[in-house]
């Protein structure tokens, strides 16, 4: 997140399932878990920073899709089963990468995700 208005201004438009990333440091982070689980649809969901820290098999604790942000790449691919998403970065652009956010919809399968490139 980076700092907490952030969040609180993402919390004032929508339900926000947040976990924290290696820039998350001070102390108002420190609620934030480092994974989550979530439940969305059919879907079941597991959120975390940096997909090279992942801490199990999806697959195997039935997870549908895994959301991971580390990289800032936008980008979409499916192993064993299990879609996994990077939404890109919706902040200031780093790495010469677009900015960007996902909209992913489970009200239907297969699951559809669409990148949705912001202004900045």
């Amino acid at each position: 997140m980076g700092r907490p208005e952030i969040l609180s201004g993402l919390r004032a438009l929508a339900r926000v399932v947040a976990v924290r990333g290696n820039i998350d440091t001070e102390a108002w982070t420190a609620g934030l878990p480092t994974t989550a689980i979530v439940e969305a649809g059919s879907a079941r969901i597991y959120v975390l920073h940096n997909l090279h820290e992942l801490d199990c098999d999806p697959a195997a604790r039935g997870f549908d899709i895994v959301i991971s942000g580390h990289s800032h790449k936008p980008g979409k691919s499916e192993r064993g089963g299990v879609l996994y998403l990077n939404p890109g970065s919706a902040g200031p652009r780093r790495f010469r990468l677009p900015v960007t956010l996902a909209r992913l919809d489970v009200s239907r399968a297969p699951w559809r995700v669409e990148f949705v490139a912001l202004a900045q």
